[in-house]
């Protein structure tokens, strides 16, 4: 905390300076630096220049002042807003709501803040001392009613999040008694919340995003990514419209093929769809959304191929079909072309068994929806070539994704960790737990819904494929539900038609069926795994842990085998791939927390009264019984066994 007191101190010499003190901006001015900006006597900046206070997102609040002078400079209103969403705004329009004294070209910005300072000087300017103006906080009532409003907000937006929380209760400390005694509270309130587990959980995930960019044997080779500027993308259904919007919305050019005209259309007409909703919400410019589909071009077959420096197979999961247009694409295509497929789940040396081009066959695997979700899963084997998985990472920082880099195996780093959620789940259900206490626990844990909820909007095709290839792959540790089978018998899939778990009806919450019901007990029956053949009792913090437990041993393999470079890249993965709640820091951060012990000892209690499935891996039981932290490097293991 020396360097923070030391930031403090200084920036208080500044505030009480005999002259005055202008803050050139040119850049990005986020967190301290806009809190340094903030206590000087006037800003300018140069054009597009970004200015916020992005501490919420790491859990903390601004601890400089922050909290007071945005609001005395800008208004309560727009202040509440740019802390409490994290998001920074432009130069522009800084100036329009008073955070930005003037807008000056680049070669002329260290002139025009010494003119500044001058004309403060001499009175031309005002002398202004934000933290003890009060003119834009309006009357005390108008401000209580703004900050009522925002914990409402808060209480509905960020669920979890005690740091949104405290920062309005230190402005609002600042609205009644005044400046100074806001900044008092404000650094108070820092110190105790920068320990809380929600900062070091955020802390974790944006330290982890960081780490992603150095991949051994890639990253530190000296290679330089070779430009992709055309790409072509196999499968123009959910997935593969998907990606073909991701690359056209950056300005990457792409050759969208399918097997006839009618698939062809649908797959345009997604990626139109796709734009359109992006411009109906205020995300995209119409001039971008016209200027991202001219990027895109329908074809039938491979004639253009032979000019792509990248291509993407996008289609259903299905070996001999990927392993047949493998082999096609490796002969239309350039010796150079990276030659990626999307599949989620099948090994990649499978897929490309038939070719002679394994050195640049890799796995990019997307989320769906792919033009939305944040994370793209490049995945290599023992054969691909540094310079491909470099030239693949850096496409995807071009289209706005995270890239981390994982090994090849079946379901690769995300998919495999969390197959035992679903099945974790479908257990509990079959021991006679009832599911909407399952996605509601689930819910308040932090992810977006509940594995039934999600089921319902996936549509159970989606994940009866995936089951058979897990349980092939992992036949020791799966779980067979008849459920979903059951489910799609009785002529339901979700939300796709209306017919789930959930009752789907248009402008309404889902709400649970009770038709359901007769189908649940028809699988209990089919199972027969409840003691004695009677529910058994669960508490609440039970059911969380009997599902997602099995997740954290499954990551413990994943990092045993080093699937992954590190734990916080698994993290992060499960935060942007899966939607872990990013406040917990990620699956092995926040199974960390909880304590490897004590996941161990659950898991081993229960693989002894419902089977394999819960059965503790050795990589778990190593960890635990000697203490070390699960995210802990392996040589940190060594270094232990050496000292015994």
């Amino acid at each position: 905390m020396y360097g923070f007191n030391t930031f403090v101190v200084q920036l208080l010499v500044l505030i009480d300076a005999k002259k005055p003190v202008v803050a050139a901006i040119e850049g990005l001015a986020l967190g301290g630096g806009l809190e340094l900006a903030l206590g000087c006597h006037a800003r300018i900046a140069v054009p597009n220049s970004q200015l916020g206070l992005p501490e919420l997102s790491l859990g903390i609040i601004p601890g400089s002042g922050g909290t007071q002078r945005l609001p005395r400079l800008v208004g309560l209103s727009k202040a509440v807003e740019m802390m409490m969403s994290s998001r920074p705004i432009t130069a522009e329009e800084g100036k329009n709501i008073g955070l930005i004294d003037a807008i000056v070209p680049s070669q002329e910005l260290l002139k025009a803040s010494q003119q500044l300072a001058l004309d403060i000087v001499g009175g031309v300017k005002p002398w202004l001392r934000s933290l003890y103006r009060t003119d834009k906080l309006g009357s005390l009532s108008e401000a209580r009613d703004t900050l009522k409003m925002a914990r409402h907000q808060v209480k509905q937006t960020y669920k979890n999040m005690p740091q949104h929380h405290a920062c309005l209760d230190v402005i609002e400390e600042g609205v009644i008694r005044g400046g100074y005694d806001g900044v008092l509270k404000e650094a108070k309130v820092f110190k105790e919340i920068v320990l809380s587990d929600t900062a070091k959980g955020l802390f974790n995930v944006f330290f982890a995003q960081r780490a992603t960019t150095k991949v051994p044997n890639v990253t530190d080779l000296g290679l330089k990514p070779r430009p992709v500027r055309k790409v072509a993308v196999i499968g123009g259904g959910l997935m593969g419209s998907g990606i073909a919007t991701a690359l056209i919305l950056s300005n990457i050019y792409v050759v969208l093929k399918e097997i006839n005209s009618e698939y062809l259309q649908k797959g345009i007409k997604a990626i139109e769809a796709n734009i359109r909703s992006l411009v109906s919400r205020n995300k995209l410019l119409q001039d971008s959304a016209d200027k991202a589909l001219l990027m895109l071009k329908g074809v039938l077959d491979y004639s253009e191929f032979k000019n792509m420096e990248m291509v993407i197979e996008a289609v259903i999961e299905n070996i001999p079909l990927k392993q047949k247009l493998f082999s096609e694409i490796e002969e239309a295509c350039s010796p150079h072309c990276i030659l990626a497929s999307n599949t989620s789940t099948i090994d990649l040396n499978i897929i490309g068994e038939k070719t002679g081009s394994q050195h640049r066959i890799v796995g990019a695997h997307f989320f769906s929806p792919a033009h939305v979700m944040p994370l793209l899963e490049i995945v290599r084997t023992n054969k691909t070539s540094p310079q491909v998985i470099l030239d693949l990472m850096t496409v995807g920082k071009i289209i706005k994704k995270v890239p981390v880099v994982v090994g090849n195996c079946t379901g690769f780093a995300v998919n495999r960790t969390f197959f035992p959620y679903s099945q974790g789940a479908h257990i509990l259900v079959n021991l006679g737990v009832d599911i909407f206490r399952i996605d509601q626990l689930i819910s308040n844990f932090g992810l977006p819904m509940g594995p039934f909820q999600l089921q319902d909007l996936a549509g159970y095709g989606v994940f009866v494929a995936t089951s058979k290839e897990f349980s092939t792959s992992f036949a020791d540790r799966t779980f067979q539900s008849p459920l979903l089978e059951l489910l799609m018998k009785d002529g339901r899939n979700g939300k796709n038609n209306g017919k789930g778990y959930y009752i789907y009806e248009k402008g309404n919450k889902p709400t649970p069926d009770p038709s359901v019901l007769p189908i649940i007990q028809e699988s209990r029956r089919l199972t027969n795994i409840m003691p004695g053949g009677k529910p058994i009792s669960v508490t609440d913090q039970e059911i969380v842990e009997m599902i997602l437990f099995p997740v954290v041993n499954e990551a413990c393999r994943v990092l045993d085998e080093g699937v992954v470079v590190r734990a916080s890249d698994l993290d992060l993965a499960s935060v942007l791939g899966m939607s872990f709640p990013s406040y917990r820091g990620g699956i092995v951060f926040w199974a960390d927390t909880v304590g490897a012990d004590h996941v161990y000892k659950s898991l081993k209690k229960w693989s002894e009264e419902y089977g394999n499935f819960y059965r503790p891996s050795r990589f778990l039981e190593e960890r635990a019984t000697r203490g070390i932290p699960l995210s802990a490097p392996a040589s940190e293991i060594s270094t232990s066994r050496s000292r015994l």
